[in-house]
């Protein structure tokens, strides 16, 4: 996970505050740092500041998802004979991995990430550690048809849901969904929702908004799964927070 942003320092400021990482910044260059967020000593984000082209563009400040695989350059060879396009082709991020910026059919933008000596995250699932991600799409068959080509991951809808929901997983895992599209703003574009975990959505929802976040949607709760939140930091990346319901 690598937030793009217009105001590093000001994001850092934020994310500690509202997640509770630490900060390690990585010189790079004269004028360029990257930033580690760290949770209790282990990786479990990273942010940069987007380049003037991105900005030109009129791109947005934004969270990257990055999917690790085994080969960045067979990836990218697959991934556009499945109809994908390629925005950066497979390059090395010099002694770290090799990567590569892919936009799926469907509008979505993600990353891919063959690690050498940087492997990637070191904490998932824990209170301000990734937990989950969400394609949001308009057209979710054309998606599914896509990323298990790609990834040879199983998109389904899950038993007993009615709601068109559909669950991706990575083996045995469940790692993601894809929500029905009837249930999209038509005004939003395709793209990947990173939830983090949290030990209170509502607790954090508050502490985010004291410190200048947007609110896109409010403390819920979706029965059987747990309560989540979607929200916008001062410099506009979105990203959502998530809290499993109880079991037993």
């Amino acid at each position: 996970m690598e937030l793009a942003t217009t105001d590093q320092n000001a994001a850092k400021a934020f994310y500690s505050a509202v997640l509770g990482w630490a900060i390690s910044d990585v010189p790079l260059g004269p004028d360029y740092v990257y930033t580690r967020f760290l949770l209790n000593g282990r990786t479990a984000a990273s942010g940069c500041t987007m380049q003037e082209d991105e900005r030109k563009m009129g791109i947005p400040p934004h969270w990257n998802l990055y999917v690790c695989v085994s080969s960045a350059d067979e990836t990218v060879k697959k991934a556009e004979q499945l109809g994908g396009k390629i925005l950066a082709p497979a390059f090395d991020v010099m002694e770290h991995g090799r990567m590569a910026v892919i936009q799926d059919p469907t509008g979505a933008v993600f990353c891919t990430w063959q690690p050498k000596k940087h492997p990637g995250v070191g904490v998932v699932g824990e209170p301000g550690a990734f937990v989950w991600a969400d394609l949001i799409t308009r057209d979710p068959a054309r998606a599914k048809q896509f990323y298990e080509g790609l990834f040879n991951w199983r998109i389904q809808v899950g038993q007993h849901d009615d709601s068109g929901y559909q669950h991706i997983k990575n083996g045995d895992k469940a790692i993601g969904g894809i929500p029905a599209a009837g249930d999209l703003d038509p005004k939003i574009p395709p793209h990947w929702m990173i939830y983090f975990a949290v030990a209170d959505v509502d607790v954090t929802v508050a502490k985010a908004t004291g410190v200048g976040a947007r609110t896109f949607v409010p403390p819920t709760t979706m029965e059987q799964v747990g309560r989540f939140a979607v929200l916008a930091d001062p410099q506009g990346a979105a990203f959502a927070l998530f809290k499993p319901e109880r079991r037993g």
